[in-house]
């Protein structure tokens, strides 16, 4: 240790002589947070909300997926996603489209692995229903059909889901909100490193 370093050192601990100790802080990773006033699926709902991002409660998945792609023309998913929904859209399969391709598709539909309650996190593991990792990041718009089973309180609770149905060693995407940055004065820009617009579809 140089000799400055040793002077700063010895003048913070002379300063801090007479302080209390800092208590420990106890704190088991893996405990029940829970979700506050709010149950489960609402609080989820508020923290996806909170991102900016559209989300809404639906009973017909068909349905919402309708109302919410009437306007665009081209819809990019994986096989299953058509499959269980073919005529909620002007579908697109995927079938290894290049990134200028999913670039030129109008918006993206994908399920989800697990939704987190407390961040308003949605993961995808890229197996059936969520493609590869490219689909959910080129589309500026991603519509993501999460089921309320799916959602959990916190992020070691997500953990132990991924953990216990053996995709914790996929490759993971964790999506919170529209893809959003911020340059050196702040200033909010959305649509930098994936998809502009995040719609949520949580399913009872």
């Amino acid at each position: 240790m140089n000799e400055a370093r040793q002077q700063i050192l010895g003048r913070i601990r002379a300063a801090l002589h007479d302080r209390p100790e800092v208590p420990e802080v106890p704190w088991e990773y893996g405990r029940d947070v829970g979700t506050g006033d709010l149950g489960l699926v609402d609080r989820f709902i508020e923290r996806v909300a909170d991102y900016r991002a559209r989300v809404e409660r639906v009973d017909d998945v068909g349905a919402a997926l309708a109302s919410a792609l009437k306007d665009f023309a081209r819809v990019v998913a994986e096989g299953s996603v058509i499959e269980s929904w073919p005529d909620s859209a002007a579908w697109v399969r995927d079938e290894g489209l290049s990134a200028a391709e999913l670039d030129a598709v109008d918006a993206v539909v994908t399920t989800a692995s697990v939704g987190i309650a407390n961040t308003g996190t949605i993961v995808l593991s890229h197996g059936p229903g969520q493609g590869r990792r490219a689909l959910s990041l080129v589309p500026d718009v991603h519509v993501c059909v999460v089921r309320v089973d799916q959602i959990v309180d916190d992020v070691p609770g997500a953990v132990a889901r991924l953990t216990e149905s053996g995709l914790a060693t996929r490759p993971l995407t964790w999506i919170s909100g529209p893809s959003a940055t911020s340059d050196i004065e702040l200033d909010r820009v959305e649509g930098v490193h994936g998809p502009r617009t995040l719609h949520v579809l949580v399913v009872d």
